[in-house]
Order: C-alpha cells, then structure tokens, then sequence
C-alpha cells in the first residue's frame, strides 16, 4: 500500500458541523450527486432504478470492514461512514479515491439508510456478495493431504450464529467452513458478518447440498467426521486419533439430521449437569473446535 500523508486527509471534515456530508466532488473528483433516486446514497437505500440490482452485500462494523479492506481492497465498491469513524479509516478513504470508487462521510440518518440497519457501527462497506463453491474429492482429498480441519454446518439458520461460528474458527485458524445449500441454512448475509467481527475474511466458506453425501466423502478422503449430537455420543476429546478433523454442528432446533449423523465416523456429546438440554450452537462449536485444533495429539 502507498504512503499516505495524511492518514485522515480525504475523510475528515474540516469546517462543516459534525455529522453534515461532505460534497461527493470533494472525494473522488465527479460532480457531487444530488439529493433524490439517482444519488449513491438513496441507490443503496432504495436500490437502483431502471436496472437490475446486482447482488451486493453491505458490511458493517469496523472491524469487519477492516478486515475486509486488509484482505481485498479492491473488493470494497462503496464506503460510506459517519463523521466520528471518519478519523480512522484515512487508509481506506485514500485507496477508495485512488481507485475512483465512491466514499462518504454521511450523517447518520442516511447511514441507516444505506445499511438497513441501526447496528451499522459508524461504517458501511458495500461489496460483490459472494459466490460459494462446492468442494469436490479433490478438493477433499488435498484439505486431508494438508491436515486441514474443516467445519460442516449442517442447516445452521440463525445468521448471528453462523457469524459467531466463523468468528471462532477464525480465532482458532480453522480455514474451511462448509455450509449447507438449503432454503433453511443462514447465508453469510450482513448480520453474520456484523457478528464475525472480520471472521468471515479470515475462513474460506464452500456450500454442499447434500450434507450427508459431504459427510461420506470427507471420511473416504482420510477425515475422521465427527457429529455433534446434543444427545447419544461420547463424552470425550473431539481428537481425530491420528487423522484430520472435519466437526459438523446441527441445526440449532433439531439437531443433526439423522442421515448427516450416520454418515459421521463418530459422534460426541458435550457433557453437563443436565439442568438444561443443550448449549448454544456457536458456544457448542467453540467447545468442540477447542478440542479439535488446540488439544488434538
């Protein structure tokens, strides 16, 4: 990255009250937009006019559009932050200009706006929503090769959880997430990345259709698969006796599907005092992914 200098120079307003938007012309160089459906601002409230959207995804919160700035720069095809936030993201207001992309200081009404959200923390990124893949054997066969442990979500379907599972994988260095493609199953939406705190830049996140089928082929590529069940398993280390892990979680209400925990090598269940059924999902996960990457050997 170039040298900057003044970190803060293209985001700070200098004599204007706090929280009044800067004129779009002094940002990138462009005429500035003005009020109404055409404007940036009222494309990302209301979506653009006389055209197909594209998939976008709004990234909020400034760890998680740290994160993503740190990882892919060039990703980030709008910034928009309010005047407090605007003292800490110089680095990026410089990029985005150099890259004649458009940024903001906005007021935080239209911040709101623009994120759909009142938990937008001072800053919104919006960037290409991405596209899963599906592993292959290959696929499967090199993340063994590499002792890679890999985390199946099998119809994960809150969005907070999902981002708190990626915040944790990211924490213990787990790079594969795989998520079920079913009509149930959360999305790495804005909420999930709100909640992963830049996890989600940190994991490589694939999908798979038939959880079961994954959950075979993991084992036949030298995986020991091992189910989370919130009752029945063994109450022991979630260790791979000598072969990498792929962990898969369950639905948050139901559970593993009984085709998803027969497919699995082996079944664990965290053990308790019994005063409650069982931990939340993302605090289940964690516990488990404790065992599997820091414990393991």
């Amino acid at each position: 990255m170039a040298n900057f200098h003044r970190p803060d120079s293209h985001a700070r307003p200098t004599s204007r009250p706090a929280g009044q938007a800067k004129p779009l012309s002094a940002f990138v160089g462009r005429p500035a937009a003005s009020p109404g459906p055409t404007s940036p601002v009222a494309r990302d409230a209301r979506g653009p006019r006389n055209e197909t959207p594209r998939e976008e995804l709004k990234i909020c919160g400034l760890a998680a559009v740290k994160a993503r700035f740190e990882r892919d720069p060039g990703s980030i095809l709008r910034l928009f932050f309010d005047e407090p936030t605007s003292r800490k993201v110089g680095a990026m207001s410089s990029a985005l200009a150099l890259a004649k992309k458009v940024y903001r200081c906005v007021p935080p009404a239209e911040l709101e706006k623009i994120s759909g959200s009142i938990h937008h923390g001072g800053i919104v990124a919006v960037v290409a929503a991405p596209t899963l893949r599906i592993p292959n054997m290959d696929h499967l066969r090199a993340w063994a090769k590499a002792r890679e442990t890999v985390l199946v979500l099998d119809r994960i379907g809150n969005a907070h959880n999902l981002g708190a599972i990626a915040r944790t994988a990211a924490f213990f260095g787990v790079l594969r997430i795989v998520i079920a493609d079913d009509a149930t199953a959360s999305r790495p939406t804005e909420a999930a990345h709100r909640v992963a705190e830049g996890g989600l830049e940190h994991v490589d996140l694939w999908q798979s259709k038939h959880i079961a089928a994954l959950a075979k082929d993991l084992a036949a590529a030298g995986y020991e698969v091992i189910g989370a069940a919130t009752r029945g398993g063994r109450p022991e280390a979630a260790s791979g006796a000598g072969k990498p892990v792929a962990l898969v979680m369950g639905n948050e209400e139901s559970g593993l599907a009984p085709a998803v925990a027969a497919a699995c090598t082996r079944l664990v269940t965290i053990p308790g005092t019994g005063k409650v059924e069982s931990l939340n999902v993302s605090v289940a996960a964690a516990i488990l992914l404790w065992e599997c990457c820091v414990r393991k050997g």
